[in-house]
């Protein structure tokens, strides 16, 4: 017997719930991709993802997921022979890294670990090291969807300015755009990277960079024509500004999804976003007072507001993933890259997404499913839970 016929639940953290006003926007028969209203729709949709991203940077949209986004960012402003310093705090900026390894460039990674956010000081040392500019880029995440930790963007370009470098600011916000605080031009992101799949509520399939004055003028003269962002960053050359035929059903969902984000307002997204984080830090707080359970990252202002990454023990957090889905509908995040004694691939862990098109009766109902994996696994942990979360909801 299971109790988890009805409507699932998607609780990663990513690809998030896909809102069934995205969805019907999509259900359609092809529009024209040299004329008309879709043209018209994307040179209009143009600003508003520069809303999103509170810049006034050009954008370019790929047919790609992040790592794709990735290595069109790397591939415009970092030629074979470049050195870039990778600021890793848990799996994807080392990724990030990999993938300029294999175009060529030089990479030099100061790890952070696994539970913590990067150190804006140990930055600003290493590059008042650089007397000669050999590091022409700084690359990091704004969120690693693996640990769940918020690094502070702001600080970071404080401690590159104080250290006199002139090395670009690369900043992957896939995880973290439209769910966590982010000011491209304020905090003086030189270049930002994005994607469909998470808080823009969007199917996965387009992938997002965005480039000040500064990076597109740092344009690496032979990167690829695909990846190219010459011709994308001007819609008006519509066939070319996708470099080939337009995602035409994703655009149209795109513009769905930005419609209800301005319909809301992005500051109180931001805000839906912190509630929400809050409530689950709440009954996970709970849970671990009786229990092995701990969130990954302990400082709340370093934690993301997007995902929460948890240590369960053992091989708990597998055992929890599986019941949850298996008799309540809600599936969970995996333990992607993180390790245990005796359980080496993220057996302990789990994620909780809490990103996108979420409220509160879809935290609260995957919090009371969760509780009742604990009960019926017998894994120890704490009471009240569940009225701590509900408290969080209860002042807003």
């Amino acid at each position: 017997m299971t109790l988890s016929f009805g409507r699932e639940y998607l609780a990663i953290p990513g690809p998030s719930v896909t809102p069934d006003r995205v969805l019907n926007a999509m259900h359609r028969t092809a529009p024209n991709i040299y004329e008309g209203a879709l043209v018209d729709m994307v040179a209009a949709m143009v600003p508003d993802l520069r809303r999103v991203a509170r810049t006034k940077s050009d954008v370019a949209i790929y047919i790609a997921n992040g790592h794709g986004a990735w290595e069109a960012a790397a591939m415009n402003v970092l030629a074979p022979g470049d050195k870039a310093l990778v600021l890793a705090t848990g799996r994807f900026a080392a990724l990030w890294g990999m993938i300029c390894e294999r175009i060529g460039v030089a990479v030099e990674v100061i790890d952070f670990g696994k539970s913590d956010a990067l150190d804006p000081e140990a930055v600003r040392a290493r590059l008042a090291q650089d007397k000669v500019g050999e590091i022409k880029a700084v690359l990091t995440v704004q969120v690693d969807t693996a640990t769940g930790v918020l690094n502070d963007i702001a600080a970071l370009r404080a401690a590159i300015d104080a250290a006199g470098h002139d090395a670009l600011l690369m900043v992957d916000c896939i995880a973290s755009l439209g769910c966590d605080l982010f000011e491209m031009d304020a905090w003086g992101v030189d270049v930002m990277v994005a994607a469909s799949q998470k808080g823009l509520m969007t199917p996965p399939g387009l992938g997002f960079v965005f480039a000040n004055e500064k990076a597109q003028a740092r344009r690496n003269p032979s990167v690829s024509f695909y990846w190219d962002w010459t011709n994308r960053m001007r819609p008006e050359l519509f066939y070319q500004y996708f470099g080939g035929t337009a995602p035409t059903h994703h655009l149209l969902g795109l513009r769905a999804a930005l419609d209800m984000i301005f319909e809301e307002g992005m500051e109180a997204v931001w805000h839906r976003h912190d509630v929400l984080a809050r409530t689950a830090w709440a009954a996970f707080d709970a849970w671990g007072q009786g229990g092995p359970m701990e969130i990954n990252i302990k400082e709340p202002a370093r934690r993301s507001r997007a995902v929460t990454a948890l240590k369960l023990g053992d091989d708990h957090g597998a055992r929890l993933r599986r019941w949850v889905e298996t008799n309540g509908g809600v599936t969970l995040g995996i333990g992607l890259g993180m390790s245990a004694p005796g359980y080496p691939n993220g057996e302990g862990f789990f994620r909780l997404g809490h990103m996108g098109h979420i409220n509160a009766h879809m935290i609260l109902g995957a919090l009371g499913v969760i509780e009742a994996g604990l009960i019926a696994l017998d894994i120890p942990h704490g009471t009240g839970a569940l009225s701590a979360a509900a408290g969080v909801v209860s002042q807003g």
